[in-house]
């Protein structure tokens, strides 16, 4: 079996890891991975769950917590908003208004701004969570204007298929769809997060500056 610095190695040759993080999803390993990843150069790490994030950075020594960057990728519910705010660099899974403001009320009762991304449901896909395209464009203004939080972007989970056609256009749409917001709004939007284990590569081709792996990278 492959070690977690030898997936890194030939996940940094199949992308451009200088305009791509890589983020590790440490959903289904414990703190020995987690401690592999860092020492092997991973400074992102992404958890699905924050009970299980919370667990686990306990038992992470302190000078490696420090050294990550933590991103919060799952599906992030209202009461869970205290815990995750200030707690992650970012949250990359911010699906509706309600919990942009429930964000930023939480970021300015502990004095903070938190990073955010909008989760956008580029598919459609009546399983997922996320804006559609015309929600996130009615709703933009109004997030933007929320004080305490920032926008650094979007974030898509590609639909479940081998057809690298229907992979490249999805994550094309979110990304010309990222072009049009900022060309609209006049508001940056930097970050893509877009691809993991299974479609990472077409995802970076297609201008992912984000992607979450697990899978390809840990086992």
């Amino acid at each position: 079996m492959a070690t977690i610095k030898e997936n890194l190695e030939r996940i940094k040759k199949q992308i451009n890891i200088e305009n791509t993080r890589v983020l590790a999803v440490t959903k289904y390993v414990g703190t020995q991975e987690i401690i592999q990843a860092y020492e092997a150069g991973i400074k992102n790490l992404a958890e699905n769950k924050i009970q299980d994030a919370e667990s686990k950075r306990r038992s992470l020594p302190q000078h490696i917590n420090n050294g990550i960057i933590w991103h919060f990728i799952g599906h992030l519910q209202s009461n869970k908003v205290k815990k995750a705010v200030g707690n992650y660099e970012y949250l990359h899974s911010v699906d509706s208004l309600k919990i942009a403001e429930a964000i930023s009320k939480q970021a300015k009762n502990i004095n903070t701004v938190q990073k955010i991304l909008l989760q956008v449901n580029i598919t459609e896909e009546e399983s997922k969570s996320g804006f559609d395209k015309k929600e996130l464009e009615e709703n933009f203004l109004k997030i933007t204007s929320l004080a305490n939080i920032e926008i650094k972007g979007l974030m898509t989970i590609g639909i479940l298929s081998n057809d690298e056609k229907l992979l490249r256009q999805t994550f094309k749409n979110l990304f010309n769809l990222r072009n049009y917001l900022q060309e609209k709004f006049n508001y940056p939007l930097p970050e893509l997060s877009m691809g993991m284990s299974n479609d990472y590569k077409i995802a970076v081709e297609e201008g992912a500056t984000m992607v979450r792996i697990g899978q390809a990278l840990f086992k």
